[in-house]
């Protein structure tokens, strides 16, 4: 039996602890593949700043959103937009069922293995490529073709998985950001129905957080049953200045942070950062060609010009992916805490 004396040396010591436990998780690095320096500071004095009790520019929990692009921000974007390679292996799927894509351009190239030529037509190619292989399915049969595909799909140049193909600082970033009572969300250029099927596995972001292009969906009764049809016309763009709209339409609150890594992300940075109170903005620019890739004004996927000009007038942070980076995926984290336990 515990006697007064002995509870009182109980909570004495308990405070103790306390005292000693805090200062070990307070110092924690909730960021360890970020290198020390000015991007790292500020992502982290923003979130204290509008975290702190007391602080000026603290912000309600319910507010604190922030929206990440997902191409080239979240995962890696070349030397294809991932969907694009998706895109392709359907064609190829459903070939046989349309012998007259033989002839048809530009679904003959991607046949052919020309996947430069059958891009040739630009954007009016990809949205007839998407229509062709995204619609005429339910989308509980399209979300098991996504799956089935990204469960098995690796990137041409380094043999990976594509899940695999996303960076490790990112990944430390939405969590650090959720572990402060900040909700994250995708707003995305890339189809909302491809991304939905895997996201919450990969980033911890649930489907109903996830905002992108989509195509047209009507409601039918099959055989008893009722479906979500699938259909061959573009509903929603979400890019450039579609990426306000898309965020006011699904989430009815303007972010407090925005998270991009191109000219397509700009007026998602800009509109969020416009608003009152303690805001952030930050582009990722890739200048890394022995970890990633190294592009920016003058590439076709991804390009980063407006935004990289604009960037220091409007106090948006410029992650360098070379300098500010310690890893890039989490296969080489995992690769580089393997190596000393070998050596020894």
């Amino acid at each position: 039996m515990i006697n007064s004396r002995m509870r009182a040396f109980i909570a004495v010591a308990a405070i103790g602890m306390m005292v000693v436990i805090t200062p070990i998780v307070q110092a924690a690095d909730s960021l360890p593949s970020w290198n020390e320096g000015k991007a790292k500071e500020a992502i982290i004095a923003f979130v204290e700043k509008v975290t702190k009790d007391g602080s000026a520019d603290v912000v309600p929990a319910p507010e604190r959103i922030a929206v990440f692009d997902n191409d080239g921000t979240l995962w890696a974007e070349q030397p294809m937009y991932f969907q694009a390679f998706f895109i392709f292996d359907r064609i190829r799927q459903l070939a046989l069922q349309h012998p007259e894509w033989k002839k048809k351009e530009p679904f003959a190239s991607v046949l052919k293995g020309d996947l430069k030529a059958a891009l040739s037509g630009g954007e009016h190619a990809l949205v007839e490529m998407a229509m062709a292989t995204h619609a005429g399915t339910t989308t509980e049969e399209f979300d098991r073709i996504v799956r089935d595909w990204i469960a098995t799909a690796k990137h041409p140049k380094t043999g990976r998985l594509y899940t695999e193909m996303v960076y490790q600082p990112m990944l430390e970033l939405l969590a650090y950001l959720r572990a402060n009572g900040f909700k994250t969300f995708i707003v995305s250029g890339g189809g909302i129905e491809f991304m939905r099927p895997w996201a919450e596995r990969v980033y911890g972001i649930p489907p109903e957080q996830i905002i992108g292009s989509s195509i047209k969906t009507t409601y039918e009764v099959r055989d008893g049953k009722p479906v979500l049809l699938r259909l061959p016309e573009l509903n929603f763009i979400d890019d450039k200045a579609g990426k306000p709209v898309g965020i006011q339409q699904h989430i009815g609150r303007r972010p407090i942070a925005a998270f991009g890594n191109s000219d397509g992300d700009f007026q998602m940075l800009e509109w969020t950062t416009s608003g009152p109170g303690a805001r952030f903005g930050l582009y990722i620019h890739h200048d890394d060609a022995d970890r990633e890739y190294a592009y920016d004004r003058k590439s076709s996927i991804g390009r980063l010009d407006h935004g990289l000009d604009e960037a220091g007038r409007r106090g948006w942070v410029v992650v360098s992916m070379k300098h500010d980076w310690k890893t890039v995926f989490p296969y080489e984290k995992a690769v580089s805490e393997r190596e000393p336990a070998a050596g020894r």
